[in-house]
């Protein structure tokens, strides 16, 4: 047999297209891939917020009680009341226990 009376089979345009369509969506894969990793990293790395204080001196006088808080845009608003002063409101920055504001309540 002679070798010039084999044809060797050629490859059609539907193999190429095949071919060029694995590629495609490897290089998508690896893009995909590499994008999930490099977000969760980010969201890993972001810091936390400070840790709030534990305890505030509020310099208030003894017998002072706290009968209401509620959260302000710049800090924690304290009701109190007693301790021989009329009823007043303190807030706090809660990152840093420091009183930023007092406000005496009179009638």
């Amino acid at each position: 047999m002679n070798g010039a009376d084999e044809e060797e089979p050629k490859i059609g345009s539907g193999m190429r297209l095949l071919k060029i369509a694995a590629v495609v969506m490897g290089v998508l894969i690896i893009a995909g891939t590499t994008t999930l990793v490099v977000l969760i990293a980010r969201r890993l790395g972001v810091s936390s917020p400070p840790p709030p204080v534990s305890a505030a001196k509020l310099g208030e006088p003894a017998g002072s009680r706290i009968v209401a808080m509620a959260r302000v845009p710049n800090g924690l608003a304290l009701a109190l009341h007693g301790g021989g002063e009329a009823d007043r409101v303190v807030v706090i920055d809660p990152a840093t226990g420091r009183v930023l504001l007092r406000i005496a309540l009179t009638r």
